[in-house]
């Protein structure tokens, strides 16, 4: 070999490394600012209920993932979130669409669609669910009785399972089984990076100046057990405004 080849070669290398430590990088920028989370969206069929929980390993989830609006539906975005998703999906409930009609529409012109994960369940108890291709392993969604789960980055399917288990066999009021669902998700292992956030919504009734009690919008946005203080800060609210 000359010195002429290997001087090329040497460069051709060098290149090489160049052009993959630049795509390493700019595929762990896109995943830094992804919600790679697990969460529930669910309803109370004899009340009307609505709510939604989430927990995550990036800092204060609870301003963006979840979407909850009274007598129309809850829907969760997340992985690479938009938040305009939800609130198209909650507009196409409004107007009359099923939970799958109103996640397609959301999702129709959405170029980066398989980076996303949306979950949604409207009052009448319709549900849909889609995860992209994009989200890391494990990934995934379940759709069980009047809830729909959904993670991506978790320890495994067992998460999905446990959140799902629970609050179907959880009694009592609605805002009481999505923070049980969410406690198991954790106990099950939840996030695999680790845990940073957490948040629960439930709507018992229309927002008003007589019924912000009884309407639940907690969350924890920086902790090393953000599940856990949720849970300390879900029963001091209740205790502090009597809701039994």
């Amino acid at each position: 070999m000359t010195l002429r080849n290997s001087v090329r070669n040497l460069w051709t290398f060098l290149a090489l490394l160049v052009c993959l430590s630049g795509l390493t990088a700019a595929s762990a920028e896109v995943h830094e600012d992804w919600d790679n989370t697990f969460s529930i969206v669910a309803r109370d069929p004899a009340t009307g209920a609505l709510g939604a929980a989430v927990s995550t390993a990036r800092l204060s989830v609870g301003n963006r993932v979840l979407q909850v609006e009274y007598k129309v539906g809850a829907v969760a975005s997340q992985a690479n979130t938009n938040p305009v998703l939800a609130k198209e999906a909650l507009e196409r409930l409004r107007q009359g669409a099923t939970a799958k009609e109103a996640l397609d529409a959301a999702l129709q012109n959405d170029e980066r669609r398989e980076e996303r994960q949306l979950s949604v369940i409207d009052a009448t108890g319709s549900q849909a669910a889609y995860t992209g291709t994009k989200p890391e392993d494990f990934k995934g969604h379940l759709i069980g009785k009047d809830c729909v789960v959904a993670g991506n980055i978790l320890v495994g399917r067992e998460t999905l399972e446990a959140m799902l288990n629970t609050f179907e066999a959880t009694p009592g009021k609605l805002a009481d089984r999505v923070m049980a669902a969410l406690e198991a998700g954790q106990k099950a292992g939840g996030d695999r990076r680790g845990k940073i956030s957490a948040a629960i919504v439930v709507l018992n009734e229309a927002p008003g100046t007589n019924s912000y009690a009884r309407n639940i919008d907690l969350r924890i946005d920086s902790s090393k057990d953000p599940v856990g203080e949720l849970r300390v800060l879900y029963d001091a609210y209740k205790t502090a405004f009597k809701i039994p």
